[in-house]
């Protein structure tokens, strides 16, 4: 079985608050670095997203892919590739856990990236840490920078609500 990279970071905000950026796609160029664009291709009943097209540029890691994404409730989602140019898999996910009553979200990320062409180890799990890292980073700046986001529920609703 492959390795995954995970790290975690505490934000200022409600988990609803949170998963509303994380799904949020269409404004992920604003926030991610990596996503130069993105794009939902599908949606489930509840509107959100089950197939989205990114281009990626994580310096060692440029892709223009597909991946399915999995909502269990509203407190994770998991995504798996679907299509790629350079990658082979692209498997992660994004699990919120309230704390401070629920005034602050504990967010972890998983990833797991194996690429067609031939990688050390060490470079592969570097450019996941990085795509973590950035990922977390951008994502406590963006939900914590949104009117309203101090634990506030509702800053943001989920597509579709």
């Amino acid at each position: 079985m492959a390795e995954h990279t995970k790290s975690s970071i505490t934000i200022e905000a409600a988990p609803a608050d949170v998963m509303g950026v994380i799904a949020d796609f269409a404004r992920y160029p604003e926030w991610t670095g990596e996503v130069k664009e993105a794009e939902v291709l599908s949606t489930d009943a509840g509107g959100r997203a089950e197939q989205v097209r990114l281009v990626l540029d994580a310096g060692a890691i440029k892709d223009d892919h597909t991946l399915a994404y999995t909502w269990t409730g509203g407190d994770e989602v998991s995504w798996t590739l679907v299509k790629s140019q350079m990658l082979r898999s692209l498997d992660g996910s994004y699990q919120l856990v309230p704390t401070d009553g629920g005034a602050r979200t504990e967010v972890t990320y998983r990833l797991t990236v194996d690429v067609k062409i031939p990688m050390l180890g060490m470079i592969k799990r570097k450019a996941e840490k990085v795509i973590i890292d950035r990922a977390l980073a951008g994502l406590k700046k963006r939900v914590e920078s949104a009117p309203g986001s101090a634990g506030s529920a509702g800053a943001f609703e989920k597509p579709g609500a």
